[in-house]
């Protein structure tokens, strides 16, 4: 187990080794992964980019069509093989930038090319609940990550944070409790499965 401050060391020494490394952090539903992946990208500056998994949920009206929407941020509810293609093509550094798409909470909705990942950043950290899964188009994820982190947090500070994020982007408070419960803790129990494949645990504080 390491800590934030171990966790960001560890991401200059991926940034300094002359060539473009990736950096995967996973975990649970509010679980700290996008608050540890800004703390590193933060640090260390013009040296790393951000791309989250997230870039690459379905459209909503795309989880409509598949009678998904009632579940979205569930394992099938991604671009999983778009994202593994994007992930190759970040790894290979051999273009003079690569847009990634990002997911933008208060609409809810992916936007595709808004995040530019230039040649010569030698770090792009990506986060999601997925990256460690051994399953469809997810198992060749971990083969493109130089490293691995699986972010750690007290259970009740998770899921006391993750009910008021749904709340503070436009849900009912029983209706994000209800959805926290009811579909996010089953995907945190998926996640939950992957966490010996991961390098790292990294703890953070609620």
């Amino acid at each position: 187990m390491i800590t934030t401050d171990e966790a960001i060391e560890s991401a200059r020494r991926l940034a300094a080794r002359g060539r473009r490394a990736l950096l995967g952090i996973t975990g649970p539903p509010g679980g700290g992964k996008s608050t540890l992946a800004q703390a590193v990208v933060a640090e260390l500056g013009d040296a790393a980019r951000l791309v989250g998994m997230d870039g690459f949920h379905l459209a909503q009206a795309e989880l409509v069509r598949l009678g998904r929407a009632d579940r979205k941020g569930a394992l099938d509810t991604f671009d999983g093989a778009g994202y593994v293609a994007l992930l190759r093509r970040l790894r290979a550094a051999d273009e003079d930038v690569v847009y990634a798409p990002e997911f933008r909470r208060e609409i809810e909705e992916p936007i595709n090319a808004a995040i530019a990942v230039p040649r010569d950043v030698p770090l792009v950290v990506t986060e999601g609940n997925y990256l460690l899964v051994d399953d469809g188009p997810w198992a060749g994820v971990r083969e493109l990550l130089d490293e691995a982190w699986y972010v750690v947090q007290d259970e009740d500070t998770r899921l006391r944070l993750l009910i008021a994020r749904h709340i503070r982007f436009g849900k009912d408070p029983e209706l994000a409790r209800d959805w926290v419960l009811r579909s996010d803790e089953r995907n945190a129990a998926l996640v939950a499965t992957t966490r010996a494949r991961a390098d790292a645990l990294v703890r953070i504080a609620g």
